[in-house]
């Protein structure tokens, strides 16, 4: 038995997801629905990982800020918000252009019997105001990683005044190495973890394929198929940006596919941050710059989802036998990267940023209804070129500090 543990743990562990994925679609298949008793097992996957999201960005941030100046930072994050926003755009380009290719749902009929109740749409403001925590206490309790980031951002800058003044100058040090010795057990926590991933990996593959089995895949495979298509296309793009700016794409994706096999399994860009964090890490990156790009990336970039929402606007659009002119494909650039970037951090986001959209361009509800259907299977892949496009932001945007920053990385 001590052999065998003594194998698992020395074995690769891109291999060991590897093999949990292939386990976890059979077990699906062969049990079905009946694969829900493994639930448990991919709960505890997703708490662990929960468990360090709030750590992680707040020791690697704070510690981040202290190995760059503030006008450093300030220039970092300019450039990260900006190519997220741009990068949103791009997705939904793209998306548009593959399905205008494809034209999914087309001789669809649609069932008027099926409704679906849409989440309020808290908007840009409330997203941006909630950057500022009414209540640090609150910040942390709901996983408000705008208001996370703050919090780091400006205890991170008050240590760094600390150390840098001659009255504080001893207290502000001892500070810094309490976070900084926080950060690095939450890191060591964080390489335990990694050996329960592929079992956790296992059990929400079998659960899911379980119980979306392959009558759904059928019946809307042409809007699965087309939105996958897509994603590869968006894939492709990152690949040609990574070269452009001379950044190895094997050796990105050999740090990269951990957390985007994790997150195209428990479908959630938040809760991959551990891992994604962590590929970051393990590419070198600065933390100054990966502590803040990579939280924020998780609540407002969504590539994958921006996808999503083009693919199913031309999905909706052809069902009603009312294809998108292009006027209309400008309004969901123009309102899909808004409602990427407003809907962010809240619960069944796809869901409303797809409806916010359909209600812009008069396209009918029930065919959200209908997307609900496939959400897990077209939510997977979405969500693993989320963190991919989070990660790719990170090393272009360090390649343009000129390399400056690698001398604040630390391992």
């Amino acid at each position: 038995m001590k052999s065998l543990w003594r194998g698992y743990l020395n074995t690769s562990l891109i291999v060991k997801i590897t093999v949990a994925l292939v386990l976890g679609i059979a077990a699906g298949l062969i049990f079905g629905k009946d694969a829900s008793f493994l639930s448990p097992l991919g709960d505890i996957l997703i708490r662990l990982l929960k468990f360090l999201i709030i750590p992680l960005i707040l020791f690697t941030l704070m510690v981040g800020v202290n190995q760059t100046n503030v006008s450093k930072l300030s220039r970092m994050g300019g450039k990260t918000f900006l190519y997220y926003l741009f990068s949103s755009a791009l997705a939904i380009v793209v998306g548009i252009s593959v399905a205008s290719i494809f034209n999914p749902g087309t001789g669809m009929t649609l069932d008027t019997a099926e409704k679906f109740e849409v989440p309020e749409n808290p908007g840009v403001t409330s997203v941006l105001l909630n950057i500022i925590p009414e209540n640090i206490v609150t910040a942390f309790t709901e996983m408000n990683f705008l208001g996370i980031i703050f919090t780091a951002i400006v205890f991170g800058i008050a240590i760094s005044y600390l150390r840098s003044s001659t009255e504080h100058h001893e207290l502000g040090e001892q500070v810094y190495k309490v976070v900084n010795g926080l950060n690095e057990a939450t890191l060591a926590i964080m390489k335990v973890i990694l050996q329960y991933v592929p079992i956790g990996i296992f059990a929400i593959m079998a659960v899911t394929v379980g119980k979306q089995g392959l009558d759904t895949l059928l019946s809307l495979g042409n809007m699965i198929l087309v939105l996958y298509i897509a994603l590869f296309v968006q894939i492709a793009i990152y690949i040609v940006a990574l070269l452009i700016f001379k950044i190895s794409p094997g050796s990105f994706f050999a740090q990269a596919r951990t957390p985007m096999i994790t997150a195209f399994v428990t479908q959630s860009s938040s809760g991959t941050l551990p891992l994604t964090l962590n590929a970051a890490k393990n590419l070198g990156l600065p933390k100054s710059l990966y502590g803040f790009s990579l939280p924020l990336g998780a609540t407002i970039n969504m590539d994958g989802a921006a996808i999503r929402i083009a693919v199913s606007a031309v999905f909706a659009a052809n069902v009603i036998g009312n294809p998108l002119s292009l006027t209309d494909m400008l309004v969901v650039v123009l309102v899909g990267t808004m409602a990427s970037i407003g809907t962010a951090g809240v619960p069944g986001a796809g869901i409303i940023m797809i409806a916010t959209v359909f209600a812009q361009l008069g396209l009918p509800m029930e065919t959200v209804a209908l997307l609900t259907a496939i959400d897990a299977l077209v939510g997977m892949g979405c969500t693993a070129l989320n963190v991919t496009g989070d990660l790719v932001g990170t090393s272009i945007i360090d390649k343009t500090e000129n390399g400056d920053n690698h001398e604040a990385a630390s391992v």
